[in-house]
């Protein structure tokens, strides 16, 4: 959880060039003893390769991976400029994140932020706070419904469904999604035969989330066979577009696509349609804000609709031309993504895709 005091929060300043407002939080930085005085320079390089303006009037300016040195612990400051500055062109920014990142603790960071900065509702919150607090809550999530959450549990040592169930709840136990009582209504329950060996388990729960469980040897359950089992936590309707997806996939007769290694990108996507290829990232340090927006750089060069999911993460099928969305997938080097493209120019997309990917997305191979 990012960690803010009133004191990492500038209201009301009124610098108005970006070279201002990336010094000012540079100043800020030092003066809280998160860097070094030279981490400025590096602030201000970062900008010239590539501009950490995310949309919905917010920036992320930050160091260089040659400047990391210059952290002495990682943190954030954050400077209001009111009546805004033009970041880039056609780029007016309200709110600028200067981040401070020792290592990879900086996509960290950057995901919590995307996440609520994403809301363009919170943007203008953040925009006209009067006071310190606000803004604290606002990109803490305290203020921010929470999402719907995903996790897997692979090839589990189960000898029968009971097993699988119960090592799935166990699962949404340890994430804090529910408690024992929790659990134990589930182990009570029957859960539900979708078909292609695909079980639904539900139970209500103080985290609206899925849990994808596979077993590690072929299950059966009477005369069904068992190769997935989903457990949907219930807290909230945050789930039901999901449930509509799981319906389409069986319509679609694709309900079998849930155990694969994108199963959970399928759940949240419904039905494929389209083209779907699968990249891994090389860069050392991850999908940080630079590699971040040559992806989607290059998804805006193609008319297709781009989705793509972390398989190494979440799991969350989000859109490749969107920055936040994508650096808010917390990419690291060597995680998998699968893109789904669709429409006229898929096939061409994919492949400028895997082709920019496999260049080092403007920070050269390694």
């Amino acid at each position: 959880m990012l960690k803010l005091e009133a004191t990492h929060i500038l209201l009301g300043q009124t610098v108005t060039t970006k070279a201002e407002a990336i010094a000012l939080l540079a100043d800020k930085l030092t003066e809280a003893g998160l860097v070094a005085a030279d981490y400025v320079d590096g602030m201000l390089a970062r900008e010239a390769q590539q501009a950490t303006y995310l949309g919905s009037g917010i920036a992320i300016p930050h160091g260089t991976t040659d400047t990391r040195h210059l952290v002495n612990r990682t943190g954030v400051m954050v400077a209001q400029f009111p009546h805004g500055i033009a970041w880039d062109e056609g780029q007016i920014a309200y709110i600028a994140i200067g981040i401070a990142a020792k290592s990879d603790e900086h996509l960290a960071i950057l995901r919590q932020l995307t996440h609520v900065l994403g809301d363009e509702q919170a943007a203008a919150q953040l925009q006209g706070a009067t006071d310190a607090e606000t803004i604290i809550h606002i990109l803490t999530g305290a203020t921010a419904a929470k999402a719907v959450q995903y996790l897997t549990l692979a090839d589990f040592p189960a000898e029968d469904r009971d097993q699988l169930l119960l090592g799935a709840a166990a699962r949404a136990k340890s994430a804090g999604w529910g408690d024992a009582a929790m659990v134990s209504i589930l182990l009570a329950s029957e859960p539900a035969y979708l078909g292609e060996g695909i079980w639904l388990a539900r139970a209500q729960a103080a985290q609206s989330g899925w849990v994808l469980a596979t077993p590690s040897h072929a299950l059966s359950s009477g005369e069904r066979p068992v190769s997935a089992l989903l457990l949907l936590c219930a807290a909230d309707g945050g789930y039901l577009p999901q449930l509509e997806n799981l319906a389409k996939l069986a319509d679609a007769d694709q309900l079998a696509t849930l155990v694969g290694s994108d199963g959970l990108a399928m759940l949240q996507a419904g039905p494929a349609s389209g083209l779907a290829e699968t990249f891994t990232i090389l860069n050392p340090h991850g999908l940080h804000a630079r590699p971040g927006a040559m992806l989607v750089k290059v998804a805006k060069e193609y008319e297709a609709d781009i989705r793509v999911a972390n398989l190494d993460g979440s799991g969350e099928a989000v859109s490749a031309k969107s920055l936040m969305k994508v650096i808010g997938l917390g990419v690291k080097c060597g995680h998998r993504l699968a893109f789904r493209a669709e429409g006229a120019d898929a096939e061409a997309a994919l492949k400028g895709i895997g082709v920019a990917i496999a260049a080092g997305l403007g920070e050269g191979t390694h």
